[in-house]
C-alpha cells in the first residue's frame, strides 16, 4: 500500500482533499450555510421584535385598563412610574401623550410624542403593530394652526415657540424625515 513513493504521494492528495472538504463543510457551514445564517438573522430580529410587542402589552396592560375606565389621572400616575424604571422605552411616552391629549393638553401631549418618536420611530411606521401614525397625524394636523398662531401673536414666548418646533418636529417625521 505505501510500498512506493507514488502510492505516498496519492495518499497525501486524498488526505489532503478530505481535510479540505471537512474544512469547508465546518466553516462554511455546509451547502447553502450562508443563506440560513440571513434567514436565521431574519427570524431572531422578528422573533425579538414580537417579544418586544409582547413585552410592552404586559407592562403597558394596567396603564391601559386604567385608561379605558376612564382614570386617566391614575394612569399618567403609573406612567410615571414605568418611565422612571425604562427610560428607553418609547411606548411610556407615546401612551402619556395620548393621555395628556384626551385630557386636553396639546402642548405636554406634543412634548411626550416628541420624545417617543425620538426614542423608537416604530410609531410613525404604519405598518408597525406599535404604530401610532394616525394619532399623531391628527394631533399635528388640529393643534399646528391654534399653536403656530399663538407662537406669531407671541413672538417672545419661549413655551409657544418650543410648541410650534415639536409641531414641525413631527411633521417632519411624518413626512419621512430622520433626525
Amino acid at each position: 500500500m505505501f510500498s512506493d513513493a507514488y502510492d505516498k504521494l496519492l495518499w497525501l492528495l486524498l488526505a489532503l482533499a478530505v481535510a479540505a472538504i471537512v474544512l469547508l463543510l465546518v466553516v462554511g457551514g455546509g451547502p447553502g450555510g450562508g443563506k440560513q445564517a440571513g434567514l436565521g438573522k431574519a427570524v431572531e430580529r422578528e422573533m425579538a421584535y414580537r417579544a418586544r410587542v409582547e413585552l410592552i402589552g404586559k407592562l403597558y396592560g394596567p396603564v391601559e385598563t386604567l385608561r379605558r375606565s376612564g382614570n386617566n389621572s391614575a394612569a399618567l400616575l403609573k406612567l410615571d412610574e414605568l418611565i422612571r424604571k425604562y427610560p428607553g422605552e418609547a411606548h411610556g411616552y407615546i401612551l402619556q401623550g395620548e393621555i395628556l391629549r384626551e385630557m386636553g393638553t396639546a402642548d405636554e401631549a406634543l412634548a411626550s410624542f416628541v420624545q417617543g418618536v425620538k426614542l423608537n420611530g416604530d410609531y410613525l411606521d404604519a405598518n408597525s403593530p406599535l404604530s401610532r401614525r394616525d394619532e399623531i397625524q391628527r394631533l399635528v394636523d388640529e393643534d399646528a394652526k391654534s399653536i403656530g398662531a399663538r407662537a406669531a401673536a407671541n413672538p417672545d414666548n419661549r413655551t409657544a415657540a418650543a410648541a410650534l418646533q415639536r409641531v414641525n418636529y413631527l411633521k417632519s417625521r411624518l413626512a419621512g424625515g430622520c433626525e
